[in-house]
């Protein structure tokens, strides 16, 4: 892989995990148009560390905060949500596997882009200040399960599965990214203990980190305001344009 394809993959994942797009379905969209092999197993699991620094660094404070306060509220609601995702992945462990190749992509960038539709109706008709309560991790945790679909958008799903639970969109989007953050390091242990690493240069995975760092980081402080402006058209768009050209890729 060269430094160019290694840049841009990892804008790719740092901008997309945080938005709500889909990151493996772009990066299976991306390294299809690239030509880029399947044996990228390492260059995979460091813009995911990438991504992982990013939404830790933007909450360094509420995580200090729970890492102080192991039993807290939160922290039990993230282990929470985390469960069901967990279940579901073993549960359809078969079919994700299957998945991973982008045989859904197109049809998940719809399914993805129904979600928002959902979202964005939600936000307009309804305002809410209720927190995040054991009912909408549950939910959320259930809809982050299904994402692991490549072109299921995680964050969209999670945000959509929150909004219907009736909680704040600020708190939501909050919860969403924090929720990430045992599911980037659950599927990074993962990766790794399913295989063999491929031989990459330094660069690529360096500037691959970095990339993915710096733009998921700026992806955060995106996603939070289009949540404020309460609208996901153009995502919607978005994704409905990536769905048809998913098909011929």
């Amino acid at each position: 892989m060269g430094i160019l394809v290694a840049i841009i993959l990892g804008i790719v994942q740092g901008i997309t995990e945080f938005l709500p797009v889909s990151s493996s379905g772009h990066l299976i969209f991306f390294e299809r148009l690239f030509g880029v092999n399947g044996d990228n197993l390492l260059f995979n699991i460091i813009v995911h560390l990438g991504t992982l620094f990013a939404v830790v660094i933007f909450y360094r404070k509420r995580i200090f905060e729970m890492i102080k306060n192991p039993f807290s509220k939160e922290v039990g609601l993230i282990c929470f949500a985390s469960v069901p995702t967990i279940i579901i992945y073993f549960l359809f462990k078969d079919f994700f596997d299957n998945s991973l190749g982008g045989g859904f992509l197109s049809v998940s960038f719809f399914i993805t882009a129904i979600f928002l539709t959902i979202a964005t109706f939600v936000m307009k008709k309804y305002k809410s200040q209720k927190s995040i309560d054991f009912k909408a991790a549950l939910v959320m945790g259930v809809f982050q399960g299904f994402a692991i679909i490549p072109g299921v958008s995680r964050s969209g799903s999670t945000l959509t599965a929150g909004l219907v639970s009736g909680a704040d969109k600020e708190k939501v989007a909050d919860f969403s990214f924090l929720m990430s953050i045992p599911i980037i390091l659950g599927s990074l242990v993962l990766e790794i203990l399913n295989g063999g690493f491929e031989s990459v240069s330094i660069l690529p995975l360096v500037f691959g980190f970095a990339m993915s760092f710096v733009c998921g980081y700026l992806a955060i402080k995106f996603m939070l305001g289009v949540v404020r402006n309460k609208s996901f058209i153009p995502f919607i768009i978005y994704l409905c344009i990536m769905g048809v050209l998913a098909c011929f890729i």
